[in-house]
């Protein structure tokens, strides 16, 4: 595997402690625009050039208001070329597992169900997602705070990292501790969702902001189902970054940069063309197969907004149905006279 900069990949923070820059004038890339990011897909194998065809499926990126992440962050954008140039990380014969590693206690009540986001991982990168044993760490360790505003108990992802470092199986493409503490990655920051580095193919992510009880919301009778859908939403993202994948500035997707929980809540699950063709790049998956294992887990969980977006993405690789035959007059139902 090709060794990076070392890059932390601070996602969906909140910077509350630090002055917002001056708003970034975003232009939101024409047609033209999206096109050249997703390049030349001629040569491309079916079905997976039907899946890449930017119909109308795929909304061009929402605008966004001031205080949303292009409101106030400059991004470029990847095209697929410059992914490619890039020459990003790649799962091989000898690493291909992708490993979560709990830390600290995860309650029922306020937890996702990490056997639902380790198989919703492996459906949706396609490779082995394997759950360790759960550290339960001292105290002390990993330099906790209390957060200067909520009070609340964080540790520093920097620390945990190092930790992790320490824990990187042979076989691993990653290892991703999660927890329910919150965190903190810097004495300035008021806390952030995950932290990785490529480099080291290591990242921690906090699941405790997901339940609305932590800011003091009622929680809806839906509420497990939520923190789950985050969960997914916000693990799929960060680990798109661990495959090299930079935040998405052409379609509404997975891959786009949020601030807050609303804003990342108002992101589809699904990747655009222009990040399918990328993770496809990187991993070479069955991108049929794919979402068949992606609809299942739907359904199971009753997304039905995703259960309709997946099936529409499969009609257009599955042949027609045939048209019913006929019944013969023997086949006929008898009528009364």
């Amino acid at each position: 595997m090709k060794p990076s900069v070392a890059l932390p990949l601070v996602l969906f923070a909140l910077l509350a402690l630090l002055a917002l820059p001056v708003r970034a004038e975003f232009k939101r890339p024409d047609a033209a625009g999206r096109a050249q990011a997703l390049g030349d897909i001629s040569a491309e194998p079916e079905p997976l050039r039907r899946l890449l065809e930017p119909d109308g499926d795929f909304y061009p990126i929402t605008l966004p208001r001031s205080n949303d992440w292009l409101g106030v962050h400059y991004e470029p954008g990847q095209t697929f070329a410059a992914y490619r140039a890039a020459k990003p990380n790649r799962p091989d014969a000898t690493r291909r597992v992708i490993y979560l590693l709990p830390i600290g206690e995860f309650d029922e009540d306020t937890s996702p169900p990490l056997d639902e986001i380790r198989a919703y991982a492996a459906a949706y990168f396609q490779l082995p997602v394997k759950i360790l044993p759960a550290y339960d760490p001292h105290d002390l360790e990993f330099e906790p705070r209390k957060n200067p505003r909520s009070g609340q108990r964080q540790i520093l992802t920097t620390s945990v990292e190092a930790f992790l470092k320490t824990r990187l199986p042979d076989d691993a493409y990653c290892l991703l501790g999660v927890t329910m503490t919150d965190l903190y990655p810097s004495p300035k920051w008021n806390y952030v969702f995950g932290e990785a580095t490529l480099v080291d193919r290591v990242g921690i992510y906090s699941f405790a902001r997901y339940d609305p009880a932590f800011r003091g919301d009622e929680r809806g009778a839906d509420y497990h189902d939520l923190i789950l859908r985050r969960a997914c939403k916000v693990m799929t993202h960060e680990l798109g970054h661990m495959f090299g994948l930079e935040h998405c500035i052409y379609y509404d997707c997975l891959m786009n940069g949020a601030n807050d929980l609303e804003e990342m809540d108002g992101t589809p699950r699904s990747v655009c063309p222009v990040c399918l063709r990328k993770l496809h790049e990187c991993i070479g998956f069955d991108a049929v197969k794919r979402y068949e294992q992606l609809l299942a887990l739907c359904e199971r969980h009753h997304w039905y907004n995703d259960v309709d977006w997946i099936n529409a993405q499969l009609a257009k690789v599955r042949p027609p149905a045939k048209p019913a035959a006929r019944a013969s007059r023997e086949d006929a139902p008898a009528t009364k006279t």
